[in-house]
């Protein structure tokens, strides 16, 4: 099976997409395909764990570079980019299958083609990403990707979803016919987080209590909601309410923390900004607690990171992913809504109580381990022979 796989970026980039696109192309690889990833982030070609890179990064005064800057249309940019140095390794010797992601449709230009077909693996839309009231030209340009997305999903072969709940919000929010061959498919976790997480010891009886927060300051992710119930319990603790804590945040650079933070919980926060691997592992491994509180995951990768450390994770109800992953195994508690209140309630019993800390523990190691790249590879080379079938 030789696959090509595009993807924005990949690693050591530190995003959740290059990350679900290195297990997909070296589980795959390890299940003895030759796999080609296609990406965007560099300059070169190289043999990394298996794979081949080729990097298509755009010159800054190229034609397409240009063309990306332009609003709406610009989006044609990287699907151009992508087809033609798909077409071009085809022609000199075939994929058998083409996989992207749906987020922003970096695949459209290939939908539709039999030879090779296109398996869209869907993250979160673009659509779900986008915060506060777009201006005029924002709204267009915001509408032009998602018709290339729901257009790249439709003239798609075989559709892939991270979970059951994903894949209803997937045919929704794009109008799919139903008529695709479609799977829901659990991404496995980079071996070395696996290895780090099983010889990452608990910091029991270490105080201050240590919070961490891995993901963008963005309203789908409860950003806004995570900074409620900080300022809500740095209060509490100013008063000898709660006992010490910090807020650790992987991913936010101290920027993004809006102004009228208050100072108390302004004093509690430790913004990070983007780490590497290894200071994702220090981070996760010196946490008591991994907060989550995402409106809306398509899998969600913290959650199974913060298993497989075994962190009590405090996740939100509003979205499914936490209630199959965190709330069904007993991993950590929900809280009923994405809002600082609900968070500062669901939070405080584990800020006081450490044995209540220890029992979650327990319950997320339980749950870890549950998806890995052999089930990934399984998973994913029958539905693209599923794929190819129809193709035909």
């Amino acid at each position: 099976m030789r696959t090509a796989l595009l993807a924005w970026d990949y690693p050591p980039s530190p995003s959740g997409l290059s990350t679900a696109a290195r297990e997909i192309a070296e589980s795959l690889a390890e299940a003895g395909a030759d796999v080609t990833v296609f990406t965007l982030d560099r300059t070169g070609r190289e043999r990394v764990g298996g794979v081949t890179v080729a990097g298509l990064a755009l010159p800054p005064e190229c034609g397409l570079a240009r063309l990306r800057r332009w609003g709406t249309v610009g989006h044609l940019a990287a699907p151009l980019a992508f087809r033609s140095a798909v077409l071009a390794e085809h022609a000199r010797t075939a994929f058998a299958v083409v996989e992207a992601t749906n987020w922003y449709a970096p695949a459209v230009l290939l939908a539709g083609r039999r030879d090779p077909p296109l398996v869209t693996r869907s993250s979160t839309p673009a659509a779900f990403t986008r915060d506060g009231r777009p201006g005029l030209r924002d709204r267009l340009d915001g509408a032009a990707a998602d018709r290339l997305e729901r257009r790249q999903a439709r003239g798609s072969a075989g559709l892939i979803a991270n979970t059951e709940a994903h894949a209803a919000v997937i045919a929704r929010a794009y109008g799919l016919p139903g008529s695709q061959p479609e799977a829901v498919i659990g991404l496995s976790l980079p071996p070395e987080i696996a290895t780090a997480a099983r010889a990452a010891p608990y910091p029991d009886g270490a105080e201050p209590v240590r919070l961490l927060f891995v993901g963008r300051a963005e309203a789908r992710k409860g950003f806004d909601a995570l900074l409620g119930a900080a300022a809500i319990l740095a209060d509490e603790q100013a008063r000898g309410e709660l006992p010490p804590f910090t807020l650790g945040l992987v991913g936010v650079p101290q920027a993004d923390l809006p102004a009228d933070l208050s100072e108390a919980a302004r004093s509690r926060i430790r913004a990070r900004g983007r780490v590497d691997a290894q200071g994702l592992a220090e981070a996760y491994a010196g946490a008591h607690v991994v907060l989550a509180p995402s409106r809306y995951e398509s899998f969600g990768l913290v959650y199974q990171e913060a298993l497989a450390y075994g962190r009590p994770v405090v996740a939100c109800a509003e979205d499914a992913s936490a209630r199959a992953f965190v709330d069904v195994p007993g991993a950590g508690p929900l809280a009923q809504a994405a809002t600082g209140p609900a968070l500062a309630e669901a939070l405080r019993p584990l800020l006081r109580d450490p044995a209540l800390r220890s029992a979650y523990r327990a319950r997320a190691l339980e749950a870890a381990g549950r998806f890995d790249r052999a089930s990934l590879a399984r998973e994913t080379l029958d539905l693209y022979r599923r794929a190819i079938a129809q193709a035909r």
